[in-house]
């Protein structure tokens, strides 16, 4: 759930976001009808209670895997409750690219192209790595909480077999291997991050 989510989230995410930086105020491409919409769009996704949207979006989940049960339906309500958080997170990291980059390269005659994956992405790069990071663990807190509905995983374990039959060992064991996955991929990030800032 957490490798699925974190991909389809993360191509959508990142092109929203995207979007949103280069058609937002003092953007290479500003543009504030299709930037107001965006916008829009994004809050009222995000604005939707995770546990609710799982509710929400049960017949297009039956739609597109034929089932609203199980690991691989809960990858459809998990991309959607985290797309529009990881867009938000991608136009705030590359909004704080210099602009005088920005300027420098389109004075040379860079093309959007050439802004966008040249300038942006590439200056934003660590900045990218972080929020991506932020990102990736809020994954790892929805998918135990999908669990609880039926979504499988580590929060099915904790609460099918843990809380419900009252072994708590079950409960500490399916917690501590959640925070195992947290800490390795703050350790991995931060790693990453570093490396990358300049």
């Amino acid at each position: 759930m957490v490798g699925w989510t974190a991909l389809i989230a993360g191509i959508i995410g990142i092109s929203f976001g995207i979007l949103l930086t280069i058609t937002g105020p003092k953007g290479i491409l500003e543009n504030t009808l299709v930037y107001s919409v965006l916008d829009k769009f994004i809050n009222i996704i995000r604005s939707v209670p995770f546990i609710i949207l799982l509710a929400l979006v049960v017949p297009l989940t039956r739609i597109i895997v034929g089932t609203s049960i199980g690991t691989i339906a809960a990858i459809v309500p998990l991309s959607i409750g985290v797309f529009p958080f990881y867009a938000r997170q991608v136009q705030n990291a590359l909004v704080e690219v210099d602009s005088g980059i920005i300027e420098a390269a389109q004075a040379s005659g860079s093309s959007n192209f050439d802004l966008i994956f040249g300038v942006y992405l590439k200056e934003g790069t660590s900045e990218l790595i972080r929020v991506s990071i932020v990102t990736l663990i809020g994954v790892i807190d929805f998918t135990a909480m999908a669990g609880a509905i039926g979504g499988g995983g580590l929060g099915n374990l904790a609460i099918s077999l843990g809380y419900d039959r009252f072994e708590n060992d079950i409960t500490i064991a399916a917690t501590l291997i959640i925070l195992v996955m947290v800490l390795v991929t703050q350790t991995i990030g931060d790693y990453f991050v570093r490396r990358t800032t300049h």
